[in-house]
């Protein structure tokens, strides 16, 4: 794995910038948002991640009572607690808690009714992956984690009570989703919102840009590829937003703590200037790390000629045609029926969500159902069928090819 200097230095290579775009924001928002955080309790769910994790960084300078972070990955909390002690002068000051749970799952709950109620909750916990839909199995969990589990602690945390603010992080590919996941992110935005205004709860969302280098993407695994002296890989024709690290945190931040109820945030990233082809960012990782790249389209032979271009300052790149489920060609922020709204930022666009079929609850209980009952043999069919029911922009062409029979 590249150092993490190393990884900022890439990441400015590849966003073409090395300053956030939303610090100025984030100083013109100073207050409110210790005023949203300061001497309050805090969960943030999903918080061992890559924007979890920097998103609670920047949570701990802002002086809460308590910081309480759940994710499943052991591995994750402990590195976010060891990087929290290490780089903060207020953690000291800061009730810090980690819990590896299921934010969906009966020890939740009783988390919940346990503790003193919290102020402030941020739940980053997703399937985020298109490859997630590559099997019947895969997908039900991807919509147990992105669906059912939210819908059902929502409802704890409105049993509860106490909260003021709640933000669930949604994705780019919930407008007009190609695929199975963006589709799941779209009804999460549903759960999000439709079961928010009986309860007081000033919610938003935030619809990503791809965090640079973040855990499972695919940059992050360039560095790895060269370390381990093999081809890089990037899908043909394939445009994506990129924002950093240290970017992700902030939108989410500004989003949480200081967005409009029943608004969706996302960066204000100019189409013409920002949506960068995956070649191209592979060609500048090659050339910060001081290779020139060689294209192949055979995986076969893209392998096989490393050593040799390798030594002579070169370095094999893999296109492949963009043609595995669920994939799109390019990214976009607002889907058909969606339009802008006011956002108080100004690095920040926003949108107010439009109602869906979720609403009414059956699509739920539907998932429910195919979650549950094993009699039945459910086909991935069965499962589109439920969600084009309830995402009518779902575009979803199944092709038989997933990410896992990518080199």
């Amino acid at each position: 794995m590249a150092h993490p200097s190393s990884i900022e230095s890439l990441t400015a290579a590849v966003i073409g910038r090395d300053t956030s775009i939303f610090s100025e924001d984030v100083r013109s928002f100073d207050g409110p948002l210790r005023e949203a955080v300061s001497g309050k309790r805090v969960l943030v769910i999903g918080g061992g991640g890559t924007i979890g994790s920097i998103t609670t960084e920047l949570l701990v300078e802002l002086a809460p009572r308590a910081l309480h972070v759940v994710d499943l990955s052991e591995n994750y909390l402990a590195e976010l607690v060891r990087t929290i002690r290490n780089q903060s002068n207020t953690v000291d000051r800061v009730d810090l808690r980690t819990l590896p749970i299921d934010f969906g799952g009966p020890i939740m709950k009783r988390f919940l009714f346990e503790e003193d109620p919290f102020d402030v909750v941020l739940n980053f916990a997703a399937l985020k992956h298109v490859r997630s839909e590559k099997d019947v199995f895969s997908l039900l969990q991807m919509l147990d984690t992105n669906v059912v589990r939210q819908l059902r602690f929502k409802r704890w945390l409105a049993e509860r009570g106490g909260v003021s603010r709640y933000f669930a992080v949604s994705t780019d590919k919930a407008a007009n989703p190609t695929s199975l996941m963006g589709a799941s992110k779209r009804l999460m935005e549903d759960v999000l919102f439709d079961t928010a205004q009986d309860e007081g709860i000033v919610t938003t969302s935030a619809r990503f840009a791809n965090v640079a280098f973040s855990n499972g993407s695919l940059l992050q695994a360039f560095p790895v590829r060269l370390e381990s002296r093999h081809p890089l890989a990037a899908p043909r024709d394939t445009r994506r937003y990129f924002v950093s690290r240290q970017e992700a945190g902030e939108i989410c931040m500004l989003a949480a703590l200081c967005g409009d109820d029943q608004k969706i945030y996302f960066p204000d990233l100019n189409p013409e200037t920002e949506l960068r082809l995956l070649e191209d960012v592979a060609l500048r990782v090659l050339e910060h790390k001081g290779f020139e790249a060689v294209v192949f389209d055979d995986p076969d032979a893209a392998r096989d000629a490393v050593a040799n271009l390798s030594a002579e300052g070169k370095w094999p790149l893999l296109l492949t045609p963009l043609d595995t489920s669920g994939e799109k060609p390019y990214e976009e922020f607002l889907g058909r029926g969606e339009a802008e709204c006011d956002s108080s930022f100004a690095s920040l666009k926003a949108l107010r969500h439009a109602k869906s079929a979720l609403r009414n609850g059956a699509v739920v209980d539907q998932f429910e159902t195919l979650l549950t009952n094993a009699a039945d043999r459910t086909t991935k069919a069965d499962i589109v069928d439920v969600i084009a029911s309830a995402v009518p922009n779902l575009q979803h062409i199944e092709t038989g090819r997933s990410l896992d029979q990518r080199v």
